[in-house]
């Protein structure tokens, strides 16, 4: 078999990552703060860092908690205000990893279908006013969503804080590749726009510093994210300081917005590069490219059947994600590529063996 070119997972490929800033961020860290580095802490993390987050989003420290990984913030959250039964809505398609855990905690989940400019606000409020449901939450990942790539308009980021603050539900801003743009305009976040307190939102220094950091953190109401510092508390005392006093030292130096830059530039070249090769060897295929983030969505035509494909492109050295792992149902002939770890020469192979792996697939099932 060749080597495999992974487009299945959404991590930054090395190249891209400032392995130097962060070594020298790490020195720094315990030359000017062994002590804070070194001890355990408190449950919202390393003091400097969250007050770097706070003024960010220009809140106070006590709206912010610091945790290991987005996905922890998440799970937090989650715990906290989410019980079996209880409604809750999310994209569809949506992240796996939300779906599993929701879903693990008997929510009743409500998918909204996911239009190119963001959750399909006129039919969540129907789901509402005409049908009833009274969610707790609405998971939202506004910029560059996982795994479509688009990106919630201004008009619907406005609909949903009216419908938030009308029925009462929590708006849960999921938003890691918020940084991560390198086309179009920036729009403000729904916490900026929040007067009512309905939103809490996620992010993470995965996407922007490295994987392995695992530092992500949530604002939200003070007195929400005092329930979680108590649920973190009591998990774990606290979280990993060495990493967050290395996280704040990369973004106090400015490293950051330099290893930003660096990011943008790469994977803006990477979707050209993915747009045009997919347009010639997989004309028939429906997508739209992102204008930032990690990841593209990709329709082919009605009839394919995902499963075989999956098992064609395993067989010629490709991988990518079933669009069937982002949703309850449907998408049997929708796929998720991430172009984040391909270099742009891995990326017309990476297409060449998908569009191979697709022609047998059909073969396949034509003569089944």
């Amino acid at each position: 078999m060749p080597d495999v070119i992974s487009f299945a997972r959404g991590a930054p490929s090395l190249d891209i990552v400032d392995v130097e800033g962060l070594k020298a961020a790490a020195t720094r860290a315990f030359e000017r703060d062994p002590a804070g580095t070194t001890a355990y802490g408190t449950a919202v993390g390393y003091g400097p860092l969250r007050e770097w987050i706070a003024n960010k989003h220009g809140v106070d420290t006590s709206q912010v908690i610091v945790t290991n990984g987005s996905m922890q913030a998440d799970a937090f959250l989650f715990e906290t205000l989410v019980k079996p039964g209880d409604p809750v809505v999310v994209e569809k398609p949506t992240y796996d990893r939300t779906l599993l855990n929701l879903r693990g905690r008997g929510a009743d989940v409500r998918m909204v279908s996911l239009e190119t400019d963001g959750i399909a606000t006129d039919e969540l409020e129907s789901l509402l006013r005409d049908e009833g449901v009274r969610p707790t939450l609405a998971h939202v990942i506004p910029n560059f969503q996982n795994p479509a790539g688009y990106t919630l308009s201004q008009p619907k980021r406005e609909a949903l804080l009216r419908l938030a603050g009308e029925f009462g539900f929590v708006i849960f801003e999921d938003d890691p590749y918020v940084d991560i743009r390198f086309s179009g305009e920036s729009l403000p976040t729904m916490l900026s726009q929040d007067t009512t307190g309905s939103v809490v939102y996620a992010s993470s220094f995965s996407k922007t510093v490295c994987p392995g950091i695992r530092v992500g953190y949530l604002v939200g109401p003070a007195e929400r994210i005092a329930e979680i510092q108590r649920l973190a508390t009591n998990t774990y005392i606290s979280p990993n300081m060495v990493a967050q006093s290395l996280v704040h030292q990369f973004c106090e130096s400015g490293d950051i917005d330099k290893s930003i830059a660096t990011v943008k530039s790469a994977l803006a070249g990477r979707v050209k590069r993915l747009t045009e090769a997919l347009a010639r060897d997989l004309p028939e295929a429906r997508f739209q490219a992102p204008e930032g983030g990690y990841f593209m969505w990709v329709e082919l035509p009605e009839g394919t059947e995902i499963d075989r494909v999956f098992e064609e492109c395993n067989a010629r050295g490709v991988a990518i994600v079933k669009g069937t792992d982002f949703l309850l149902e449907g998408g049997e002939n929708t796929l998720r590529l991430a172009y984040s770890g391909v270099t742009e020469d891995q990326i017309d192979e990476g297409v060449s063996r998908l569009a191979e792996a697709v022609q047998a697939a059909r073969g396949a099932a034509a003569t089944a």
